[in-house]
Order: C-alpha cells, then sequence, then structure tokens
C-alpha cells in the first residue's frame, strides 16, 4: 500500500502535542454536540521521530469523547482528507443509518464534506471510534479515538482512585515515508506506540501506595493480539469489550490478551515502592525501529511513599 504523500499535511504537531485530549461537548437543545475533522499531519511519536497520520482533530489517537449514558448526542464529523471517510461507533447499538460502514449504511463521506451522526446513548463501558472507509489505510495511519461512556447510576461505575485509558497502535517507517502498517511482507510495523507517542515520550501516572488504577485498553488500531503485561503484582479484570464483569466473574491476572478492536478494563493496585512496568509481552514490541528505548510503564516510589506509573511505548 502507497506511502503517505508527505505534500498532504495540513498540519505539524508541536513535538510534545498530546494525543487523545477530551473533547468538551456543546450543547443546544439539550443535545451534546462534538466536531471532529479529519485531516493529513505530521506527528511527532519520539523526539526528531515523526509520521505522516490521518487524523482527527490534529491529534493522534483522535479526540477522547466523554458522554454518559441516556445522553443525547451528535457528532459533525468533517473530511479533509484526500479520500472519502465515515466513523463506525464501535460496539454500540445504534439506528443502522448511524453505525458507519461505507457504502453498507450510508454513502461515504467525500473530501469537503460533513456527515452528521446522532444517538442517544444506551450503554455505558469503554468503546471507541474509527474509519469504517479505506479501513486497512485510514485505521492503521491514525483515525480512532476512545468513546467513554459514563454509567447514569454511579452505583453502576467500576470504582477506582485513577485511570488511565491505553490505546495501541503500530506504525510502519520506512525511508522516511508513512506507510499503513499490517501483517504481510513488507508492511510489519517498526514502531509501536500508546496514545500515540513512544517511551520515553509517553505520560507519566504518580500514585500513593494502595490506590488502585483502572486501566483501560483498547486495541483501536492493530494489526496484531497484544499480551499486555503488567509488572508489580497481579490486576483484576473487571470488565470486558464495555461489558462490566459480575464480582463472581471477575479474575485476577497479570496479563490479557487484547485483540483487534477488543476493550479490558483492569484494576491495578500499587503494593510495593518502587519502578513497575506496563508492556507487550511480545519481546520485539518493547521496541522502536530496533532500538532498546521502547521499554513499558516504569513505576517509581520514593521514601515517601509515592508511586510513579510511566506508560510507555512498549506496547505491542
Amino acid at each position: 500500500m502507497a506511502a503517505v504523500d508527505p505534500r498532504l499535511t495540513v498540519f505539524e504537531a508541536k513535538p510534545d502535542a498530546p494525543g487523545a485530549q477530551v473533547l468538551e461537548a456543546r450543547l443546544e437543545n439539550g443535545v451534546k454536540v462534538f466536531d471532529l475533522e479529519a485531516s493529513v499531519i505530521r506527528w511527532s511519536i519520539l523526539p526528531g521521530e515523526t509520521v505522516e497520520a490521518y487524523a482527527y482533530n490534529g491529534q493522534v489517537p483522535g479526540p477522547t469523547l466523554r458522554v454518559t449514558e441516556g445522553d443525547r448526542v451528535r457528532i459533525n464529523v468533517t473530511n479533509r482528507l484526500p479520500e472519502s471517510t465515515t466513523v463506525h461507533w464501535h460496539g454500540l447499538i445504534l439506528p443502522n443509518d448511524m453505525d458507519g460502514p461505507a457504502e453498507i449504511t450510508q454513502a461515504p463521506i467525500e473530501p469537503g464534506g460533513t456527515y452528521a451522526y446522532e444517538y442517544t446513548v444506551g450503554q455505558h463501558g469503554t468503546y471507541f471510534y474509527h474509519t469504517h472507509d479505506h479501513v486497512d489505510r485510514q485505521q492503521s495511519l491514525g483515525l480512532y479515538g476512545a468513546l467513554i461512556i459514563d454509567p447514569k447510576d454511579p452505583a453502576n461505575e467500576i470504582p477506582a482512585d485513577l485511570e488511565y485509558t491505553v490505546q495501541l497502535q503500530e506504525w510502519l517507517k520506512r525511508e522516511r515515508l508513512t506507510y499503513p502498517s499490517m501483517p504481510m511482507e513488507g508492511g510489519f510495523p517498526n514502531f509501536f506506540t500508546i496514545n500515540g507517542k513512544a517511551y520515553p515520550s509517553t505520560e507519566t501516572i504518580r500514585m500513593k501506595l494502595g490506590q488502585t488504577l483502572k486501566v483501560r485498553f483498547v486495541c483501536s488500531h492493530t494489526t496484531a493480539i497484544h499480551p499486555m503485561h503488567i509488572h508489580g503484582g497481579p490486576f483484576q479484570v473487571a470488565a470486558v469489550d464495555g461489558e462490566t464483569l459480575a464480582e463472581s466473574a471477575r479474575y485476577l491476572a497479570d496479563t490479557v490478551n487484547v485483540g483487534p478492536g477488543q476493550r479490558f478494563d483492569v484494576l491495578w493496585q500499587a503494593q510495593r515502592p518502587g519502578k513497575w512496568l506496563l508492556h507487550c509481552h511480545i519481546p520485539h514490541h518493547t521496541t522502536n525501529n530496533k532500538r532498546r528505548d521502547g521499554r513499558g510503564w516504569r513505576a517509581d516510589a520514593g521514601n515517601r511513599g509515592r508511586v510513579l506509573s510511566d506508560l510507555g511505548a512498549g506496547n505491542g
């Protein structure tokens, strides 16, 4: 598949620009309205390492949409790409014409066009949205984002002291050009990111001993199954694909296989001071272009009992 033409980029993000930023809705006659714009950008995954990406609102992953079960929402999607696109709301129960597959439930959004998706949110949990036109190309280049739906009844929330959403992506950069990565000869990825950044450019989470962190694993773009592992003790698997598990069905693990399109909510407790790692357990997925700097999550705890968790690029 062809590389992205660098001349098509309309925006270059700052090297430290974060992805997956929460997009605030505006209220119109009781409807929560969001605006998404798809375009070609230049995105930094490491200091001195950029990719040409397809992005929503100039960031990879696209903005995090956070709503509440029962909300009426409208998402206006404008296409600034050089090709048609659509958006699919992965895992949601929707009217058929809001589902998003091009040529199946809607005509594609042509370059320069806008399409409004509107529906009432009837579920809660961890979901995501992604392109559903030229999917192998567009999703591989960054057109996806988290959709977090809080329960209408707070008693149905999975409690935790902090939470962190981990969106996994693979990239193929060759001879200064960015290609969609895929599991075929010549298409295998050589860079791996969490929330659009590779270690050590990833975020830091600071915790106190005894606190619980909810990690929302989202295999938003990937061509592989990633055994995501957390050091420092087991976690509790509390939800799968947006569905909260009954207490009797929850289980402890230290590794969970996150496949394409899957989501897992897990609860990890900081039990000891130290540096604790989160990473994919496929060894070469903890590297970036065969370099030894794609580690994973580190957690530091000093004498005052603080745990610093650095979720890094050793994802999958």
